[in-house]
């Protein structure tokens, strides 16, 4: 086993070296393995043109008597590929010939050609098709066994796919014989298919456990590890007494001043309430007062934001052209949660943002393919902001527009979010009319008032207590007086 001061190898792929836990251990040898189209030659064909673009000799074993330009024709699809590199520092060698001979004639032609070149890494695409070629598992075991003590002798990393899946391979000796096992799945998941990675086996090493997404892209492979299964670096601070406001002097007051320096808020309401124009107050108010604002929706594109905000006197555009409020969409796609957070986040940091809005917090939590997953997702994302400095506010759909059930159950977030604001439509004397409360600000005073407000072009009010009515908060109010609502304080 390799010291702690031996440098690990650097496989090329960021994102894989995460997973593995800071990058390849010198001398090992790994099986990465999946069924048919996973994308296991592409992986390790990946990490080879990486290592020989920076110069390091990479051997490379076909063990087919398929001619190598085939497997060259598949690769040259990806940016990756290095024609130039061919033959030079990427040096490829059919095994078929010596492997039908024996173990141990593959095993010389292979260990005498690492030798010649002064590899450090050796590919081999194909180890089931030697066990076919075979019928034999002491000689693969044999062959496996001896070509490791090889490769480590010559300080050479081995990589070797196979098509099995996982729970297939263990039951094998090539488990046990290598040092590292990959798995690569392709899983489905209602009308879509969605790859997977795991780091099953590192010798020696921490990794990442559980599977994580991965993608097929034109750069070729890219994983995303899980944002709660990536260490973080937490700092035990005590709160701050700073507020960040509305910029709406009654809804401020309600909250003495305003949200919570770093926390996290959930802004709840029913469909059509008014959900967006509130938190876009909130990006704008922060924007105004010199601090970077990001509103991300799933809903609107930057064009429709900014005539909402007009309809409403609230004039967006001089904070929009100055860069200190950013609107970004987030069209619907077929996107996982880890690759929109990575991304927002990565957005995040390289802008400086200090207040951000995510309006569509449902479309968020439905990105997160496993449910299991979601509670602790956005723990992770809500952390990883406040770690960040940033100031949080998330919009959510109440399923009912009026009704007596008041129910956050399914929503993660609510109990993980420091505050939470309901707005919500009451029905009275056959009228509609818009309700909001500060329903909870963690180790925060504020004023617990039911309070009317209204949305006009003239811009978004709110209204003094409400006192004409009792089960304003179920939506279906019963009168106390004859009027509702209050008069503007």
């Amino acid at each position: 086993m390799p010291s702690s001061k031996t440098p690990l190898f650097q496989s090329g792929i960021p994102s894989f070296d995460v997973l593995l836990g800071g990058g390849i251990p010198p001398r090992q040898s790994f099986i990465v393995t999946g069924t048919p189209g996973s994308g296991k030659t592409v992986l390790c064909s990946q990490v080879a043109f990486a290592a020989a673009a920076r110069g390091v000799p990479v051997v490379v074993v076909t063990v087919t008597s398929e001619p190598h330009d085939k497997l060259m024709e598949a690769l040259a699809t990806f940016s990756f590929f290095q024609p130039e590199l061919l033959g030079e520092k990427l040096f490829l060698i059919s095994a078929y010939s010596a492997l039908k001979r024996g173990p141990k004639e593959a095993r010389e032609l292979i260990l005498q050609t690492v030798r010649e070149r002064g590899a450090a890494m050796l590919f081999i695409d194909g180890l089931r098709s030697i066990r076919d070629l075979w019928q034999d598992e002491a000689r693969l075991r044999e062959f496996l066994y001896e070509l490791g003590i090889g490769l480590a002798a010559c300080n050479c990393i081995g990589l070797f796919t196979t098509e099995y899946p996982l729970g297939r391979l263990m039951e094998l000796p090539e488990a046990t014989t290598v040092d590292g096992i990959v798995a690569l799945s392709v899983q489905p998941h209602g009308s879509r298919r969605v790859r997977r990675v795991e780091v099953v086996k590192l010798r020696g090493r921490p990794h990442l456990v559980g599977e994580h997404p991965m993608l097929m892209r034109k750069s070729g492979v890219e994983f995303i590890p899980r944002l709660e299964a990536v260490p973080m670096e937490l700092r035990d601070e005590p709160p701050t007494l700073k507020r960040m406001g509305f910029g709406l002097p009654e809804l401020d007051a309600l909250m003495h001043g305003g949200l919570p320096e770093l926390s996290t808020t959930m802004l709840a309401g029913s469909m059509g309430i008014g959900k967006t124009l509130v938190a876009l107050h909130f990006a704008a108010d922060g924007a105004r007062n010199g601090q970077k604002s990001l509103f991300v929706s799933f809903f609107d594109a930057p064009a429709m934001l900014r005539a909402r905000a007009q309809r409403v006197g609230l004039d967006v555009a001089p904070l929009l052209d100055d860069g200190r409020l950013m609107l970004r969409y987030l069209p619907p796609m077929e996107l996982e949660a880890d690759e929109i957070i990575r991304d927002l986040l990565d957005q995040v940091d390289a802008l400086g943002v200090r207040r951000l809005v995510l309006d569509g917090l449902t479309e968020l939590e439905l990105s997160i393919l496993d449910p299991m997953r979601r509670r602790t997702f956005l723990a992770s994302l809500a952390m990883r902001l406040r770690m960040r400095g940033v100031t949080t506010v998330f919009t959510r759909e109440v399923s009912k527009i009026v009704g007596t059930e008041l129910d956050f159950n399914d929503a993660p977030v609510a109990s993980l979010g420091e505050n939470l604001l309901l707005l919500r439509y009451v029905e009275l004397h056959g009228q509609m009319h818009r309700l909001l409360s500060v329903l909870k600000m963690r180790d925060s005073e504020y004023t617990a008032d039911l309070r009317e407000f209204q949305i006009n072009n003239t811009g978004l009010k709110v209204l003094a207590p409400l006192s004409s009515a009792m089960g304003l908060l179920t939506g279906q109010a019963r009168p106390l007086g004859t009027t509702i609502g209050g008069v503007g304080e």
